[in-house]
């Protein structure tokens, strides 16, 4: 009786009786149902600025005839919104995988200030090439080829993908933080921390949340970057920089609360959109675009997986993420649907690594994070609110833990180091995931060849390599970009 019953109760603790235990497997990801639910809170904090900088960016270059900017600039917050939910709510019950996804940054400026604003294309047909490009990802997953191809990735560029992203994390946090600074002479150094108190309060942020991870605080993250932004707010209203500290919270909250005077939600002029764009650009140049967003979102999509699935111990003893088809596919259906509702290319975030990191294993934590999208589709302004400095503290955690993931790499063979090497420090300097994994590619068929260890080489590596230089050749040619 006493045994019986105290398996019931370590069953009820556990979650073992409910739903969503049942349906995402709890008990063998190892997990329960209040650690995923912090994993996906943490996840979606650390990447809800999204929610005000994608439509920031797209309102560069969508202008919609009889509406003011603001109303553009909502217009895109609400489809940044419903793209994300759909998107990660297909990752969730789909793939049951704990990626978040949403709008990708990189691949909207490139939408907004290269497609639309330098080559001069209508944002109806940068759509149209967002649409298209994810109809061809969805055939590619269905047939098994985008499975095939990041399985050309060699092995040292896949264990050193996430020692890569952890980098590239490390100095989006840092600048957002205003501990990294631009420089003429030397393009970065250090901000000046004293006269910064952006940089003050969020460095005493980033420490104590460091401090809260080091000593098993479950949640540490969350409550950092929660008392990082009362912080922020309390010295801001007692007089101390307040022009700085709010200015902050201005820009990434109120400023997108300030262009929203009244809660409208009328997305037709963005929703099909995409229909009126075709037919209105050379053929040449508009399948150049797609090709450009494929390649970028491929990749940029693979590495994350690749690189969140690392930290999350994921992969199996070959670097491979398994099933990878699925969560390929869920960015897919992803894309095909911004481009539908007026928003570029959406991809698998790599802030995902901040849930796992709280112990997210399964699609649990990628509902959790649909969810509360969803949500803030009724505060936006609060769903943006989060100052920049207080969640891309977060980043910089993040980025300490997955440098880890350099172990996993056989330094003491050449052949291994160069195209890992490459990997890790490319993405950081471009400031792309894609780059890093193509100069990683690019360079292990030449150093494999030149130690003539030919039969390490297959043919769609070759291929591969092959089609990154054709690219880059293009790219640099002035071509696209």
């Amino acid at each position: 009786m006493g045994s019986s019953e105290s398996t019931a109760n370590q069953t009820q603790s556990t979650g073992g009786d409910s739903w969503f235990a049942d349906y995402f497997g709890f008990a063998e990801h190892g997990t329960d149902l209040k650690t995923e639910i912090v994993a996906g809170i943490t996840t979606f904090l650390t990447m809800s600025y999204i929610v005000a900088v994608n439509p920031a960016i797209m309102s560069n270059a969508v202008q919609i005839p009889g509406y003011s900017q603001g109303q553009v600039i909502q217009m895109l917050a609400v489809v940044t919104i419903l793209a994300s939910v759909v998107a990660t709510t297909v990752m969730a019950f789909y793939a049951n995988r704990p990626f978040a996804q949403a709008p990708g940054l990189g691949l909207n400026a490139f939408f907004a200030f290269t497609v639309v604003l330098g080559l001069g294309i209508p944002w109806q047909t940068a759509l149209a090439a967002v649409f298209v490009e994810g109809l061809l990802f969805i055939f590619l997953t269905a047939i098994g080829a985008r499975e095939y191809v990041v399985g050309l990735i060699p092995e040292p560029v896949k264990f050193s993908v996430g020692t890569g992203i952890g980098l590239f994390l490390g100095i989006i946090g840092l600048q957002a933080m205003g501990v990294v600074a631009a420089d003429e002479a030397t393009m970065i150094t250090l901000g000046s921390l004293a006269q910064n108190p952006v940089a003050i309060v969020s460095i005493l942020g980033l420490f104590l949340t460091m401090g809260l991870y080091a000593r098993g605080v479950k949640g540490s993250i969350i409550v950092g970057i929660a008392l990082t932004t009362v912080a922020g707010f309390v010295l801001s209203y007692l007089g101390y920089a307040p022009e700085a500290l709010s200015g902050a919270f201005i820009t990434e909250g109120a400023f997108v609360a300030s262009k929203f005077p009244a809660a409208t939600y009328d997305i037709s002029p963005l929703v099909g959109a995409f229909l009126s764009g075709f037919g209105n650009v050379e053929g040449f140049t508009f399948a150049l675009v797609v090709f450009t967003f494929f390649f970028v979102d491929f990749f940029d999509t693979a590495g994350t997986l690749v690189g969140v699935g690392q930290a999350g111990d994921f992969l199996d003893e070959e670097g491979e993420l398994p099933d990878i088809d699925k969560p390929l596919m869920a960015d897919a259906v992803g894309t095909t649907a911004g481009g539908i509702l007026g928003t570029s290319t959406v991809t698998t975030y790599i802030e995902s690594a901040t849930g796992v990191e709280e112990g997210g294993r399964t699609g649990m934590t990628a509902l959790v994070v649909a969810v509360l999208f969803l949500l803030s589709l009724a505060f936006v302004p609060l769903a943006a609110a989060i100052p920049m400095y207080a969640s891309h503290l977060a980043l910089v955690v993040i980025a300490v833990l997955m440098m880890r993931n350099v172990v996993e790499v056989q330094w003491d063979d050449i052949t291994h180091a160069v195209p890992a090497g490459l990997t890790i420090m490319v993405m950081p300097f471009t400031y792309s995931i894609a780059y890093g994994i193509a100069a990683g590619i690019l360079s292990y068929p030449l150093v494999k060849a030149a130690a003539g260890e030919l039969d390490d080489i297959s043919v769609g590596q070759w291929v591969l390599a092959g089609a990154f230089l054709v690219y880059f050749v293009v790219r640099t040619g002035g071509i696209v970009g």
